[in-house]
């Protein structure tokens, strides 16, 4: 009573370790059913899926309605895109966070802010008509991982057949890889502080890898570098024919 036990349960008390190691297995454990698809290749489901796509719009529906991906079953929204699909750049970022997840758009939080006035100093913002003035975002993952931590390499190659067909509607003349996780996804590559500032080659298009703007949030001495990829990119538009 004086600890607060104020009600009894049973006459005996009870060992449960002991019964914990004498309980016989449940027998729906014995006999339960596979998960639905537990067979089927996610990478295979994928490249069928993402084939089947006509257009941005047919291409959202489908990835939304991918199941074999976890990350969906906790996220919010579906994050596809923001932009004008018409642009000439098109940054690919790494996944949603917070605020994207609750918003159902990239690039929404403190990080999308930095991004926005880092684009806006070379000229190009999201909310530009004219393609040669305009960006278009995405991210490798359309949903939120738990606690924002890094997609894995399976997660990252079931979403990748969307990440190619995504590129090839938008047809842009550069891409910016923004973090770690497109850079493995496009070039199958990480170490964003060595990759950031050289020119390659992604999905066939001229690719600028870049440090993620969260990461410049971390490290302001970084956004010297970042600078200088920007104006790389712009020179690049300049010199396009």
């Amino acid at each position: 009573m004086e600890l607060g036990a104020d009600e009894p349960i049973g006459d005996m008390p009870v060992n449960r370790y002991e019964i914990a190691a004498a309980a016989p297995k449940p027998v729906a454990a014995e006999v339960a059913a596979p998960a639905p698809d537990s067979g089927a290749d996610p990478v295979a489901a994928a490249s069928e899926a993402a084939a089947a796509a006509t257009s941005l719009e047919s291409l959202a529906e489908i990835q939304s309605a991918y199941e074999h991906c976890e990350l969906k079953r906790g996220a919010r929204n579906f994050v596809f895109a923001d932009g004008n699909p018409e642009a000439r750049v098109m940054i690919l970022g790494e996944a949603p966070g917070r605020d994207e997840d609750r918003e159902g758009r990239p690039f929404v939080g403190r990080a999308g802010q930095l991004l926005d006035r880092m684009f806006a100093a070379i000229g190009l913002a999201r909310t530009a008509h004219h393609a040669d003035e305009a960006l278009y975002i995405t991210n490798v993952m359309p949903w939120r991982p738990p606690q924002n931590r890094d997609p894995d390499p399976a997660e990252i190659a079931m979403m990748l057949p969307f990440v190619k067909r995504h590129v090839e509607f938008v047809n842009p003349d550069i891409l910016v890889l923004m973090g770690n996780t497109p850079c493995a996804a496009a070039l199958g590559k990480r170490g964003i502080l060595r990759l950031r500032g050289n020119w390659t080659e992604a999905f066939g298009r001229p690719a600028m890898p870049m440090t993620h703007p969260a990461y410049l949030l971390r490290n302001p001495a970084a956004k010297r570098e970042a600078w200088a990829d920007l104006l790389e990119i712009k020179a690049r538009l300049g010199g396009a024919t």
